[in-house]
């Protein structure tokens, strides 16, 4: 069909459309059907007013209920249904049958929308369902007047034609229905294979994260495939466009690609893995997920790095619990000279011993590391199994300790004083008299 036949088409369209809206039964189906309509309102009204449909089907699972209120909400649809076809039936009893063929019409573009609403009720997204059912029964609508097929042959005639590759309207459409489609059926495997990865005992969380990746990738590739063979795109005809994603990719998505190269990385290697407490640069914190694009950092304040998968990469970054949960803390402090030493870091030593939270596997230990202008400078090291639930706070509850058994045994810390020194004669005071009142 060329661009000549499409006119002529809109036009012998044209003249029939014409012809039908001068013949007089017309406007008697028409106001048949508007008069229905208003019928159907006033009943949905009448019954909404008499029975509380917000208390239906109180206690049924959500799916029951959802198809409960998309029932009720659909209900003015059925009634103007019901309606056309007694208003038909009535008018074919009474020798009318050529001013009510536009009843029978009006009927099932009513009961199109109505199955079209129920079959969408499993979607959740809003926006989904308006698209989807406004498209469906737009295609219902084509079929039941019997001009789907001249549709689709008016949208396949109209092509650009691309490389080996082409294009209409027609294939648009499809390749777009395919593929929403395709997406949420494999949209609904993927989270079902997740579920099942993420429920495995036997596979370190590294590998978790990995399999869901790889299984989203191969279940899109394969859906993509899939699609464009089904509405009869020949695979090899896309070289051209394979040849400008290589472009693009190679000019302004590098980054893109780098980052999904280097989660792969990280992945693989197991460097780093969900749970680590780990220091990218200024950043601190616990990992809390492992994306495509980055890596979410937890610093247990509210707040959550989004550190580039590169970054994890290609710079410095330290690991506190890689091989073990160990972990090394230190705390420096100072006593004035008046102090024994050697007391002083025994009672470090039994005060950090008692802390709740450092663990006895290996003991903590104090050193004399410097000899001060103000005091005698220590280090207290000891070890916690547990850095993800704070650093800071285990060394405040050392700190605190010390300080009460420092108090208990009369050792001071030192600080800074000052002797200021005038040189010269003492500055002349004037006296100070009381204002005049």
């Amino acid at each position: 069909m060329d661009i000549d036949q499409i006119g002529r088409w809109l036009l012998n369209g044209k003249t029939i459309i014409g012809a039908e809206i001068t013949s007089p039964g017309f406007f008697l189906q028409l106001g048949l059907i508007l008069i229905g309509a208003g019928l159907a309102f006033v009943v949905w009204t009448a019954i909404r007013s008499r029975y509380r449909t917000s208390s239906m089907a109180m206690g049924w699972p959500n799916a029951a209920r959802r198809l409960v209120r998309i029932l009720i909400d659909s209900a003015p649809i059925a009634i103007f249904a019901v309606l056309m076809l007694l208003t038909r039936f009535v008018m074919l009893s009474m020798t009318w049958p050529s001013h009510s063929y536009l009843l029978p019409v009006a009927a099932k573009l009513a009961f199109a929308w109505l199955i079209i609403r129920l079959a969408t009720s499993v979607i959740r997204n809003a926006l989904a369902v308006r698209v989807i059912s406004i498209a469906a029964w737009c295609v219902a609508a084509l079929s039941i007047l019997g001009q789907l097929q001249p549709t689709m042959e008016a949208l396949d005639s109209v092509a650009i034609v691309i490389g080996g590759l082409r294009l209409t309207p027609l294939l648009i459409i499809k390749a777009t229905v395919l593929l929403a489609a395709a997406l949420w059926a494999s949209n609904f495997v993927s989270h079902f294979l997740e579920n099942s990865v993420a429920r495995s005992t036997d596979l370190t969380p590294s590998m978790q994260v990995l399999l869901i990746k790889l299984i989203r990738v191969v279940l899109m590739v394969v859906t993509v495939a899939l699609v464009l063979g089904a509405v009869g795109i020949d695979l090899s005809a896309l070289a051209f466009f394979s040849g400008a994603v290589g472009v693009g990719i190679g000019l302004g998505l590098q980054k893109i690609v780098a980052n999904f190269i280097s989660g792969i990385i990280l992945l693989v290697d197991k460097s780093v893995k969900p749970g680590d407490l780990v220091t990218v640069g200024d950043s601190f914190g616990r990992i809390n997920a492992m994306k495509t694009r980055y890596i979410s950092v937890a610093a247990g304040d509210g707040r959550e790095f989004l550190i580039p998968n590169e970054d994890m990469v290609t710079q410095k970054v330290v690991n506190w619990t890689y091989t073990d949960k160990n972990t090394l803390v230190k705390v420096k402090f100072s006593t004035n000279y008046d102090a024994d030493p050697r007391v002083v870091c025994r009672l470090a030593v039994d005060v950090a011993t008692k802390t709740p939270r450092v663990t006895d596997m290996k003991p903590p230990g104090c050193l004399l590391t410097e000899f001060g202008d103000y005091g005698m400078q220590f280090a207290l090291t000891f070890w916690i199994s547990d850095p993800d639930a704070g650093m800071d706070n285990v060394r405040s509850d050392v700190m605190l300790a010390l300080w009460e058994a420092f108090k208990r045994e009369g050792i001071r810390v030192p600080y800074p004083v000052r002797d200021i020194r005038i040189r010269g004669g003492a500055l002349p005071v004037e006296p100070i008299t009381d204002a005049p009142g």
